[in-house]
């Protein structure tokens, strides 16, 4: 949805954010009056020093007004101060309120708005355009709320001083207004682009970063640098665009100014020369202030009003995400304190892309205590399975239930922490390993940690590190090889005490010593627990409670091991005897 210029019906909805900080909503307009009022004040002085002590050569008067001039100049700075410092304060707790819901909105979205929302956007959004919003009350709403006040308080003091002169500056006051309506259109659209391009150039950025082990191997650099200039091209020219726009405008505006003073000086001048008593030294000096302190604030509105636009496309952006509810997962009620382990799959049908099938009317059971396989080529549907019983995705049609009740009926929360999945491609935090064994979780000790380590013979491999369980792993895991994040993903399953164990591909791409050591680790978190194992190695799984055989999202086989083996020209006899034949 494009923002329009000024949408009422999104700055309501960025103003009901203020509600918990009213005392100093109401305090930061209490100082914009204040300045506006210690503003006016100054030139207005300034008339009276020049007409009563100045000319008539008062010494004394002079000195007391001169002083005076000095305190309103302080009461002036002291407002500008508390007005901007709590301005900037309210526009930050009001970002910290929005980026912590969006935030919050975002751990609750299904995992298919991930596959399709590039990561680089979704950053764009949760910073930098959440930044922006934060500019609407520091460098907009308020800024233009004082510039408004500087501007009726100063036309009020200049029609009280000399209307004559007055009405020459308000004359040209229409011109100066029809300019910068014309510079605040086109810089709003040209601030459309500019989101749109930052956007752009953060996920492209993102992505070539977090890919860039294979932009180095397949020897990208160079076409991914050629893409990177394009972009970065793009994104210049955006803001070529608002820089054009603002040279323009600004130089017009102090013109307009400048033949203002011209035309009040020559005017004022004439009126003093004749003897025209209506008209005064003081006059002319004040207005010199009055028009640069009166121009000033119509010229900066526009660029405050830029700053508003900026904030409102900004939130936009951001209110688009927040009200997604449709890319949110629906929470069951009942609060799963600990499963027996019993999983029923009932023609479950799934896909990822409509009318593209991955799963096909799937019946599948996993009895308490068992430990089962599922093998197949790649996109039979296996993992499918996984992500489908931890409510990644929701299914099309059919039934998951665990222990007979509906996996929907669950919470979330509590459904996710009952089963516990190690990956084939595991992803740690830049923190110690510590952390990222119990991610966080302040139930789960120290000594706990260790006593599982030493059972799945986990606890030397930490203590050879540097700082031991305080190693930082850094960003990934990188300090660790594929077979150390997967034995740090082991304990962190043993550890959580899950009701069901999932293993997906825990065992490939890993190194002969530290398969030893998953195989032993597997022994002992699988023992006493319903466990679901996926594997490419069909000899990690032969002593599987049931194996199940997949092909184009179908089972097409199921049995022991000692059962399938013995199916003639059978898929699961098939791929066994090529991976032996292979291994021999």
């Amino acid at each position: 949805m494009k923002a329009k210029a000024f949408d009422t019906r999104l700055f309501k909805r960025i103003l009901k954010y203020t509600k918990p900080y009213k005392n100093r909503f109401n305090g930061v307009i209490l100082f914009a009056v204040a300045l506006s009022i210690f503003a006016a004040l100054r030139p207005y002085l300034l008339k009276h020093t020049v007409d009563e002590y100045l000319q008539p050569k008062d010494k004394h008067g002079l000195l007391i007004y001169v002083s005076l001039m000095g305190i309103v100049l302080l009461l002036e700075g002291l407002s500008q101060f508390y007005f901007v410092y709590w301005a900037n304060w309210l526009g930050q707790d009001i970002v910290k309120d929005i980026r912590t819901k969006l935030f919050q909105h975002l751990l609750q979205f299904k995992m298919r708005y991930y596959d399709n929302a590039p990561v680089g956007q979704l950053v764009t959004r949760s910073v930098s355009d959440i930044e922006q919003i934060a500019r609407i009350f520091s460098q907009g709403l308020f800024m233009i709320i004082s510039d408004l006040l500087k501007m009726v308080v100063i036309l009020i003091f200049m029609f009280y001083m000399n209307w004559k002169l007055t009405w020459i500056v308000v004359a040209a006051m229409p011109i100066l207004v029809f300019i910068t309506r014309i510079f605040q259109k086109k810089m709003q659209v040209a601030f459309e682009e500019v989101r749109t391009q930052v956007a752009n150039l953060n996920t492209f950025v993102q992505e070539r970063v977090t890919g860039m082990k294979i932009v180095q191997l397949f020897n990208r650099e160079a076409i991914e640098f050629e893409k990177f200039k394009e972009i970065n091209q793009k994104h210049n020219v955006a803001w070529i665009k608002t820089i054009l726009y603002n040279s323009i405008f600004f130089p017009i505006a102090d013109i307009i100014s400048s033949l203002c003073l011209g035309f009040v000086v020559l005017y004022g001048g004439f009126h003093i020369l004749d003897g025209d008593k209506f008209t005064t030294f003081g006059d002319l000096f004040s207005y010199t202030m009055f028009i640069t302190l009166l121009f000033n604030p119509l010229r900066q509105i526009a660029d405050k009003f830029n700053e508003m636009q900026l904030g409102m496309i900004a939130a936009n952006r951001v209110f688009d995400i927040i009200d997604d509810e449709e890319s949110t997962q629906q929470d069951g009620k009942i609060v799963a304190q600990h499963f027996q382990g019993n999983i029923n799959f009932n023609k479950v049908w799934f896909s990822y892309i409509n009318n593209e099938e991955v799963l096909k009317g799937i019946s599948l059971e996993v009895k308490c205590g068992e430990t089962i396989a599922i093998v197949g080529a790649t996109g039979a549907g296996k993992s499918t399975i996984i992500n489908l019983l931890n409510r990644f995705y929701e299914i099309n049609s059919g039934e998951i239930s665990i222990d007979n009740q509906n996996i929907n009926l669950f919470t979330l929360e509590s459904l996710r922490k009952q089963i516990a999945i190690v990956l084939q491609d595991v992803f740690l935090f830049a923190d110690t390993i510590y952390n990222n064994i119990t991610l966080n979780d302040n139930t789960i000790s120290r000594e706990e940690v260790i006593i599982a380590a030493k059972k799945i013979r986990v606890h030397n491999f930490i203590m050879s590190l540097p700082d031991n369980y305080d190693y930082n792993v850094k960003e990934r895991g990188v300090m660790l090889s594929s077979g150390q994040r997967q034995l740090i993903a082991f304990l962190r399953a043993y550890v959580s005490n899950p009701s069901i164990l999932i293993l997906d591909e825990a065992t490939s791409s890993i190194d002969t010593y530290s398969e030893e050591l998953i195989q032993k680790a597997t022994e002992t978190i699988t023992k006493n627990r319903t466990s679901i194992v996926i594997a490419h190695r069909l000899a990690t799984i032969i002593n599987a409670s049931k194996i199940i055989v997949m092909d184009k999202g179908q089972i097409v086989e199921s049995g022991t091991h000692q059962e399938l083996v013995t199916l003639k020209d059978g898929y699961y006899k098939n791929l066994y005897d090529s991976q032996f034949s292979v291994a021999i």
